[in-house]
């Protein structure tokens, strides 16, 4: 966690620090930026990311005029107390370019696709869609979304022992999405899942 006291904007760059920020969700690099320690209070105080803008020289709140803010997370320092790390949920596209992030020929990590994909299915519950196959699973209800995975299940399992690959993961992929779908109706989420699957590993670790 970050302990502003502790952070040295005397270092370099003129009082500035440099800082990452990351998507909270997909763990996709958004774009790099610089604070300086009214802006750094002003990101805690407001809970939107704000820069200081080494070429308008000034403050600036990232999504002031396009409404793309970055909610903040969680803020974090590095080891040398000179550079932060903000976890945040972007409200929109992050590049100027209309990309969504500024390393936008960046590859992202496997499991930020999974991620992204948990991101639009909270979006769906938060904001009900017409037509939307997310809602329709949710307002079913609980016992239906479960009923719908083990159904899926069985089809993982056929299409394991029968089909092609591009089968057997076309239908992984569909019970992987059941599966979100059904930890948001027990008001859980992937970070949840990612939780249980950290305290299992330290266990298994401190069996070996």
């Amino acid at each position: 966690m970050l302990d502003i006291k502790q952070i040295d904007f005397d270092k370099m760059n003129n009082g500035l620090v440099p800082v990452i920020v990351q998507d909270n969700h997909t763990l996709q690099v958004l774009m790099l930026g610089y604070m300086n320690e009214e802006a750094m209070h002003q990101t805690l105080s407001s809970g939107l990311v704000t820069f200081f803008s080494r070429s308008k020289n000034r403050l600036w709140q990232k999504g002031e005029t396009s409404g793309d803010f970055l909610r903040v997370v969680e803020m974090f320092q590095d080891c040398d107390k000179d550079t932060i790390l903000i976890m945040a949920n972007p409200a929109g596209n992050v590049c100027h370019t209309g990309t969504i992030s500024c390393f936008n020929t960046q590859k992202t990590p496997p499991l930020s696709t999974i991620g992204a994909l948990d991101k639009v299915i909270m979006d769906r519950i938060n904001h009900p869609q017409e037509g939307s196959y997310t809602n329709k699973l949710i307002n079913k209800g609980t016992k239906k979304i479960a009923q719908k995975v083990g159904e899926e299940g069985v089809e993982v399992v056929i299409a394991a022992l029968n089909e092609t690959d591009d089968e057997y993961l076309g239908e992984m992929t569909d019970l992987l999405f059941h599966a979100l779908v059904l930890l948001h109706a027990k008001n859980l989420d992937l970070s949840h899942f990612a939780d249980k699957i950290a305290e299992r590993h330290k266990k298994k670790l401190k069996e070996v």
